[in-house]
This record gives structure tokens, C-alpha cells and sequence, in this order.
């Protein structure tokens, strides 16, 4: 199987930031065994990941976190007995994983059950694939154990398939065969948070490929899809509708929500004539985000 249009590196490089000199070649052998052939598929795929990989440019996790991170991103890991000192865990990456990402202290299991499974098993590829069970599953897929998978995802080719091996399991190619960026978005995501930017990479990389596509336009029922999505934010929260909220307020992006946050979204409440505690609920992000 190959692509049913012409797919050059020179239309890679219009679509991802990263440099297409790393990604062609494994994307023009791996994508059409998965049947991502067409324009509009490719433009979907490319699209996605790029928007969840920071364009092809972040293919790990990072766990780099400080203390106060720590307290913030994993409270209930870190603290007061019987929780542990973040202080000990100060920019430790692979102590943090090894502690935060092992079933023994999960209510969400993963599979990480041996000794350093937490970081071998950390978030990896263009999906960000995390855990045993999961590194497990797409291992068979390509006749790998699970420690041969995540070494092979830290490998663009790797990264690429096990994208492609996400895709196929969620039959994300029957959606593609629409502009439904909304429908897809929901299908990866689980809501709509990052919608506008999905589909502004959508759209873009159907243009660059020679293809036109219609604008989506948020009405009401959208954006109150979104606000569903993000629920309520408040100090520690850390999500990408966090990120919206700081754009919104014109501060560092990042998608922790920490002090300065904080301190930001108190002082737009308070000139807003909204009660100023810091705390976005629908109240504040219906008029924020509007």
C-alpha cells in the first residue's frame, strides 16, 4: 500500500515544527501500513500529533518537577504522612516515576509492578504511551516484548508507529474520512480541550497538500462542551484547560496552575466584578474563554 497522492518532504516541513529531515522517510514506510494514505488522513494524523507532541518536538515526558511541582501536580503522593517528602524527590525524574507511576501506590492500575517499571514505562512517542500494559499491547503488535517497545518508541520510527498502532485500535481513519476535526478531537482527547488549535493544524496541512476544508466555527453547544471538559480550576490543578486560562489571562502558558496563576486570575476576577478567590468555575471561564 503507498499514499494516493503525492506526499513530499517539503509538505512535511510546512506541517511540523521539528525538522522533516527526521520524520519523512519512517512516516512514508509506516503510515500506509496503517492505511493513512489519503489527504485528509495524513492531514488528521499529522495534525493530532503534532498538537499533543508540541509539533513533533516533544517525544517524552518530563518529570523534571521541583518540590513545589511535586505538592502541586502529585498532592496526594507528596506530603504529610503517610505521604512522602517532595523535598526527596527535588528534580529526580526517575525517582518521581519509580514512586508516582507504580500500581503499589495507584488507584488507576498500570501495570508497573517490577522494580523501575515507573520509568521505563514513562510517557514516550507522539501519544505519550505510559505504562506496562500499554507498552505491553503495542509490543505484540509488533512481535516486542514491552522493554523492546519502549526502547523502540523512543525511535522517531517508534514514535511514529506506536501513534499509528494507537490510531487503528480507535479506528480513527473511518473519522478521518470527514473534516470532523470536533469528532476526532473527542475521540483521541475524551472533549474538546485544544479544539481551536486541532483544528487550525488541520486545516493547515489539508492547504499545504493541495486541499481545501471548511472552517470550524464554535457555537454555544461547543463551547459549553468545553467548559464541561475543563470543569473547575483551581491552585494545583494542571491540565491543558489550564493552559487556556492562562492565555486567556495573558500569562506564561504552561498548564500548571501555580501561585502566580493564582494571583493573576484573582486580580482579573476583581476587575471583572467576579468574586476574586482564585477558583475558575463556570462563572469565570464562561466570561474569560468567551
Amino acid at each position: 500500500m503507498s499514499f494516493e497522492f503525492d506526499f513530499t518532504k517539503d509538505h512535511l516541513s510546512e506541517i511540523i515544527s521539528a525538522d522533516a529531515d527526521d520524520w519523512y522517510d519512517a512516516l512514508c514506510e509506516l503510515l500506509p501500513k496503517y492505511g493513512i494514505t489519503t489527504e485528509s488522513r495524513v492531514a488528521h494524523f499529522l495534525s493530532q500529533c503534532a498538537h499533543e507532541s508540541a509539533g513533533f518536538k516533544r517525544l517524552e515526558e518530563n518529570l523534571n518537577y521541583s518540590s513545589k511541582a511535586l505538592r502541586s501536580v502529585f498532592g496526594r503522593y507528596f506530603g504529610d504522612s503517610p505521604k512522602r517528602d517532595a523535598d526527596e524527590y527535588h528534580r529526580q525524574p526517575e525517582m518521581i516515576a519509580n514512586y508516582v507511576y507504580m500500581d503499589e501506590y495507584r488507584k488507576y492500575k498500570m501495570g508497573n509492578v517490577e522494580e523501575g517499571d515507573g520509568w521505563r514505562f514513562r510517557g514516550r512517542g507522539l501519544k505519550q504511551l505510559t505504562g506496562r500494559d500499554n507498552y505491553t499491547a503495542f509490543g505484540k503488535s509488533v512481535s516486542m516484548t514491552a522493554e523492546e517497545a519502549a526502547e523502540y518508541v523512543a525511535t522517531p520510527s517508534g514514535a511514529i508507529e506506536s501513534a499509528c498502532w494507537y490510531w487503528e485500535s480507535r479506528n480513527l481513519n473511518d473519522i478521518a474520512d470527514s473534516d470532523d476535526v470536533k469528532r476526532m478531537t473527542k475521540k483521541i482527547n475524551g472533549g474538546t480541550i485544544g479544539l481551536e488549535d486541532r483544528q487550525r493544524r488541520y486545516t493547515h496541512a489539508m492547504e499545504v497538500l493541495g486541499m481545501s476544508v471548511e472552517e470550524l466555527t464554535t457555537d454555544e453547544d461547543d463551547f459549553e462542551d468545553i467548559l464541561d471538559d475543563i470543569g473547575v480550576l483551581r491552585k494545583g490543578s494542571r491540565s491543558e484547560g489550564v493552559k487556556l486560562m492562562q492565555e486567556a489571562l495573558g500569562i506564561g502558558a504552561d498548564g500548571v496552575f501555580g501561585a502566580g496563576t493564582e494571583r493573576a486570575l484573582k486580580a482579573w476576577q476583581h476587575e471583572n466584578d467576579l468574586t476574586a478567590d482564585g477558583i475558575a468555575g463556570p462563572a469565570t471561564l464562561g466570561i474569560l474563554l468567551a
